[in-house]
């Protein structure tokens, strides 16, 4: 499929590997709405990218009248929707028995909720949407791309929250890419490594490059933009479907 003129909807795109997804398919001369609860930076961003480029609205991705309504206002706006990059997601951090108790069951559904639930809320109304487009040269309508992590293969101490939601991501793409075949839509995940997001803002440049150099090749964090690009290729090459890529450098993480 071809990026120029195609319309995608970016979840979690106000900042991080959303927002850099959003800036590369622009670049290449697509047209993105951004979907996002950060307003100030999601309404920022559609500035950057210009009126004739981008979108913002606010999304709870949990949400199937809010997610309903945003894909409304993309098609309203542009016409359609042929890309869906999910990148929504949120962390957590608890053991599943610790000194304080049990792994509290609130804590573990809304990471559930979020980043599992909520991708899949996403992809199937996106879809719908998605199958009423004229297919191209190859019979292609759409394409989906997921945001799983490493950590749903080597799940650290106290990610069982998190690496069961990107563990369910990664399951369910094969499935749903089998699903949506005949309707020409493509399914793909990422499973990105350690990258330099928001998530790490607040460690000093010393401990950003103590991460990075755990890492076998390259020996420093992920850059957004490197996430970007296999997106684009993910959206360029028609054969890739059904699969879960790993962009890690190699790294295995450790249980700590």
């Amino acid at each position: 499929m071809e990026i120029q003129n195609a319309v995608a909807i970016v979840t979690g795109g106000a900042s991080g590997l959303g927002a850099a997804a959003a800036r590369h398919l622009v670049a290449h001369k697509g047209k993105v709405a951004i979907l996002d609860l950060a307003r100030e930076k999601g309404l920022a961003l559609a500035e950057e990218l210009g009126a004739d480029n981008a979108i913002f609205v606010q999304t709870d991705v949990t949400s199937e009248g809010s997610v309903r309504e945003a894909i409304e206002q993309a098609t309203s706006r542009f016409g359609t929707i042929h890309v869906a990059v999910n990148c929504a997601g949120i962390k957590a951090a608890q053991k599943t028995l610790s000194r304080s108790g049990p792994h509290p069951l609130e804590s573990f559904s809304k990471v559930i909720e979020v980043n599992l639930i909520g991708t899949f809320n996403v992809i199937r109304l996106a879809v719908e949407q998605m199958a009423g487009n004229q297919p191209n040269k190859q019979g292609e309508r759409g394409v989906i791309i997921n945001t799983a992590s490493i950590a749903a293969f080597d799940g650290q101490v106290g990610q069982a929250a998190y690496s069961a939601s990107k563990g369910g991501i990664v399951g369910m793409t094969l499935p749903i890419a089998r699903d949506l075949a005949p309707y020409g839509i493509r399914v793909m995940t990422i499973a990105p490594g350690l990258f330099d997001t928001p998530l790490f803002d607040k460690l000093p440049r010393s401990a950003k490059e103590a991460l990075g150099a755990t890492i076998p090749f390259p020996p420093r964090l992920g850059h957004p933009s490197e996430f970007a690009m296999l997106a684009r290729s993910i959206i360029e090459n028609a054969m890739l479907n059904g699969e879960t890529i790993r962009l890690d450098g190699a790294i295995r993480l450790q249980p700590k």
